[in-house]
């Protein structure tokens, strides 16, 4: 059996995957999703023509891992593909924010897309492949959002590494590095952008169409584009200043 295992596939990027791959997919007979919200996923499920296994679980919580690793020895599928889309970010110095929330953002951005990737790694076959979602926040540190940058700089680095290390088996790895997308993250991050955002349906769309091509990173959008270029060049200690200085006057 072939399936398709997406990560917080309730709601934002995580739901547009499975959305859009449902419809151009027809190589895989399941989809796994993943996310605390069960109703949710119901209703997904509900709308897709694919079978739909649904795991309603929090990926924090060492018991709710377990069940998924357990589900993967027990019925034994081929991981055509993983997307971890599950995380969330939190808006605000360091010290201003509650550090169980910046802890969350640590132990489910990375450990838990560790544990994810770790655990469906011995099912995935040649030609499989893997989308991390990080961030451009990927890029520079981000002064007012340092700990989700941190996290999401993570991200990159270990797919970049990730990918080396699975040449040989011919399992490509892909990090996403978007810039605001229109989802909910804006709400629970506290943060309203000031750039325009993408929709998640462009986004996904255009993820889906460049990791046909095996890219190492993608970057949707003309502007970010522009950014994640001119961020290897830039002068850290300068961009941090700049940085913060419009993390505190965002309408500067």
């Amino acid at each position: 059996m072939n399936i398709v295992v997406i990560t917080g596939a309730s709601s934002g990027m995580g739901r547009e995957f499975a959305m859009q791959l449902d419809r151009g997919l027809h190589s895989v007979d399941e989809f796994w999703l993943i996310a605390r919200r069960g109703s949710r996923l119901k209703e997904i499920a509900s709308s897709m023509q694919h079978t739909v296994k649904i795991l309603p679980l929090d990926l924090t919580n060492e018991a709710d891992m377990t069940v998924l690793t357990e589900s993967l020895a027990e019925e034994k599928p081929v991981v055509r593909m993983l997307i971890n889309c599950a995380g969330y970010g939190m808006m605000g110095d360091f010290t201003a924010v509650p550090i169980k929330e910046q802890t969350g953002e640590v132990d489910l951005n990375c450990r838990a897309l560790l544990e994810v990737t770790y655990g469906c790694l011995p099912y995935m076959r040649a030609k499989s492949r893997i989308i991390q979602l990080a961030s451009s926040a990927a890029f520079l540190p981000q002064p007012g959002f340092s700990v989700y940058a941190a996290t999401k700089s993570f991200v990159l680095s270990f797919s970049k590494a990730l990918r080396a290390e699975l040449k040989e088996r011919q399992i490509y790895v892909t990090a996403v590095c978007p810039g605001p997308v229109k989802t909910n993250f804006e709400e629970v991050a506290n943060v309203k952008f000031q750039i325009k955002s993408l929709s998640a349906e462009k986004v996904v769309k255009y993820t889906i169409k460049k990791q046909k091509k095996n890219k190492t990173v993608i970057v949707p959008g003309a502007m970010i584009k522009c950014g994640h270029f001119l961020s290897k060049f830039a002068n850290e200690k300068f961009a941090c200043k700049v940085l913060d200085k419009v993390a505190k006057n965002p309408n500067n």
